[in-house]
């Protein structure tokens, strides 16, 4: 997979790409030509049985693209049905339909019983430049579409779905496919975008590096992460490595009835390779975390001096599952926090930051949509609908690295590139899965990596972990517990690829 398949831009980045093509000589027309042709050949590809196919076209470049993949279609034979919900508003998307045109299509009215005759529809209605909700027109054709039992192949960004946010209000394609041009869009691969695209496919249209690299693309939001990025950051182990330099991880947590958190946490760190892994709970706890997994050191935090000599001797730190919020909780809180020692804040550890925030030193914070709420004072809804501007506003409020969780986690940390993933399955959507993440990210920060490195390549081994379990096992049932075994294979394998040069 090249670079520019892992690059994430905004809208105003790629838009920026574009002027530049079209300062530099490049026709506008003759990108629209390209992008429908690699829409076409894509659709034959994915639907190579596909006898008649529709085209629903916007007014904007987006719909010329549509009328470049009807007149080639109609030109390789296919029966074609065009609907045109607005007139053309560009030069380009005019030339197009007047093209469009000569080979014999024209638009027709939209009716159901076109959807039913159909084979594969293809959405070309709105760029990336759409915002808000969609016309009544617009949302009544989508909502027909939706319920259509054709394929669906969205040209760029499903209509209806913000391009940069990935939210949508009302109404938005489902599609199957989704071929994106130039670069991919931060709101495909985050927020509820993952289930309007399908699968997506990235066309860069020539649009290339020129001499920049992944690290120092002159314009891009961010980068999409990979195996290669992720063993790129992990760290190396020598033939004569000892417990010791493998890193020693405290957790802190196990309120009151709580003692399974901190466990799950402590045995997904073992499981990525640190040396050493201590709990400390509620002394009341005590007894049931020490029974769950042998390798794990449990202490009973009663005396703060204990804490203090616990923090001085690791090397990192994760504190939040079950932790709780009484006066225990908050007690052993501030005593973490004022600690230099690298940490993970998760969980009710994150509850008590949003009560008085702060900066943290040396943190990741890696709070779900609600807690990610709390600390902007903000509605959940809203984080949803502003994910990316979101993370990095945590991620600059607390003067560290914020890991939003949810469908396409994204990551920042101020004056870097962005980091999203797209692995993993909603079958995560279960108990206990945030606290392995955090054991995760907790251990590969005591093993030496900086809290962006870490958030990173723990937020893909987590996700990958997942899909591998889910596709042993399935999906519905899947315990957090679950994901050790592929943590472990994981870690092995780039452990592995790392010593002998080999993948």
């Amino acid at each position: 997979m090249s670079k520019i398949q892992n690059i994430i831009c905004s809208v105003d980045e790629v838009r920026a790409l574009e002027n530049d093509q079209i300062c530099a000589g490049r026709p506008a027309k003759a990108m629209m030509e390209n992008a429908g042709r690699a829409a076409f050949q894509l659709l034959r590809q994915c639907w190579p049985h596909a006898e008649r196919i529709s085209v629903y076209c916007g007014g904007g470049n987006n719909g010329g693209d549509g009328y470049v993949l009807a007149r080639l279609a109609a030109e390789s034979g296919f029966p074609v049905d065009l609907v045109a919900l607005a007139s053309p508003a560009t030069p380009e998307a005019r030339q197009a339909e007047e093209s469009a045109r000569a080979a014999g299509i024209y638009p027709r009215s939209h009716s159901q019983q076109l959807l039913e005759a159909t084979d594969v529809v293809v959405d070309a209605l709105l760029g990336i430049g759409a915002k808000g909700a969609l016309r009544e027109r617009f949302s009544f054709v989508v909502s027909e579409i939706n319920k259509c039992s054709a394929g669906r192949l969205a040209l760029d960004v499903p209509s209806g779905l913000s391009a940069d946010s990935g939210a949508v209000c009302g109404d938005a394609i489902n599609a199957d496919v989704t071929i994106t041009f130039i670069r991919l869009k931060r709101g495909l691969m985050t927020g509820v975008g993952p289930d309007h695209c399908g699968r997506i496919v990235l066309d860069d249209l020539g649009v290339g590096l020129e001499e920049s690299t992944e690290e120092d693309d002159p314009v891009s939001w961010g980068y999409r992460l990979s195996r290669k990025w992720v063993e790129g950051v992990l760290p190396r182990r020598s033939a004569s490595a000892h417990k010791g330099v493998a890193g020693g991880l405290l957790v802190i947590g196990g309120g009151v009835g709580m003692a399974g958190a901190p466990v799950m946490a402590g045995r997904a760190a073992l499981r990525s390779g640190v040396g050493r892994v201590t709990i400390g709970c509620h002394p009341d706890s005590r007894i049931a975390a020490a029974s769950q997994m042998p390798e794990l050191m449990v202490v009973g935090l009663g005396d703060p001096q204990e804490l203090t000599f616990l923090l001085a001797r690791s090397d990192a730190l994760v504190i939040g599952p079950g932790l709780g919020q009484d006066a225990w909780a908050q007690e052993i809180y501030r005593t973490c926090c004022d600690h230099n020692v690298p940490k993970v804040i998760d969980a009710d550890a994150l509850n008590l930051l949003s009560r008085g925030p702060r900066a943290v030193p040396r943190a990741v914070l890696t709070p779900h949509p609600g807690e990610a709420g709390r600390l902007r004072r903000i509605d959940v809804v809203d984080v949803q609908r502003h994910r990316p501007a979101v993370v990095e506003m945590i991620a600059e409020q607390f003067s560290g690295v914020c890991v939003l969780k949810g469908a396409g986690t994204l990551i920042a940390q101020a004056g870097k590139p962005a980091l999203a993933c797209d692995r993993g399955h909603s079958g995560m959507a279960t108990a206990g899965m945030g606290d392995v993440l955090s054991g995760v990210i907790g251990a590969l920060m005591a093993q030496g990596l900086s809290g962006y490195d870490a958030a990173g390549a723990g937020v893909w081994i987590h996700g990958v972990a997942g899909e591998r379990v889910g596709q042993r096992g399935g999906r519905i049932g899947l315990l957090a517990t679950d994901l050790e075994r592929g943590i472990r294979e994981l870690r092995t394998e780039m452990d592995f690829a790392e010593t002998s040069g080999g993948r």
